[in-house]
C-alpha cells in the first residue's frame, strides 16, 4: 500500500435514538400502547372462546363416560390454552408498564426510545470510543440535534 494513502476501515455502529418528550409524543405513545392492550384483550376473548368450543366440540363427539383419550386431548388444550393466556398476559403487564412509565415522564426531558444502526470510516488516529458514541435527538419526529463524532 502506497504510504501517502490513508488506511481506513469501513465499521457498523449502534446509534442510540432519543426522543424529548412533548404533549404530542406522550399522547401517540399512550394511543400506541393503548391499542396494543386492547388488542391483546381481543385475542385473550377469541382464545377463550375458541378453546372452550373446541372442548365440547369433543365432549359432544365423544361417548359417556369419557373414555381417556379423550380426557387427555381435553387437558392437552387446556395446557395449551393457557400457556398462550401466560404468554399474552404478561405481554399486557408490560404494555401496562411502558403505559405507566411514559405518564410519568416530564415534559422536555429526553427519553430513550431504541436504537438504529450506522456505517462510519475509522481511520489512524481515530478515537475509537467517540466515533461510537453517537446519539440523534428527536422532538415530534424532527431531528433537534445529533451528537457524537461522525
Amino acid at each position: 500500500m502506497d504510504e501517502n494513502q490513508v488506511q481506513s476501515v469501513t465499521l457498523k455502529r449502534p446509534i442510540n435514538l432519543k426522543v424529548i418528550v412533548t404533549p404530542r409524543w406522550k399522547q401517540e405513545v399512550q394511543q400506541q400502547l393503548q391499542g396494543q392492550i386492547s388488542n391483546i384483550d381481543s385475542q385473550l376473548e377469541q382464545l377463550d372462546v375458541q378453546g372452550n368450543r373446541t372442548i365440547n366440540e369433543l365432549k359432544q363427539q365423544s361417548i359417556s363416560p369419557m373414555p381417556p383419550q379423550v380426557t387427555q386431548q381435553i387437558d392437552n388444550i387446556q395446557m395449551q390454552v393457557n400457556k398462550k393466556k401466560s404468554e399474552l398476559l404478561e405481554k399486557k403487564n408490560q404494555a401496562l408498564q411502558q403505559l405507566q412509565q411514559v405518564q410519568t415522564l416530564e415534559l422536555d426531558q429526553e427519553f430513550f426510545q431504541g436504537q438504529m444502526e450506522s456505517y462510519f470510516e475509522l481511520k489512524k488516529g481515530d478515537n475509537l470510543v467517540k466515533k461510537l458514541n453517537v446519539e440523534i435527538i428527536v422532538r415530534d419526529g424532527v431531528v433537534e440535534e445529533i451528537r457524537g463524532d461522525l
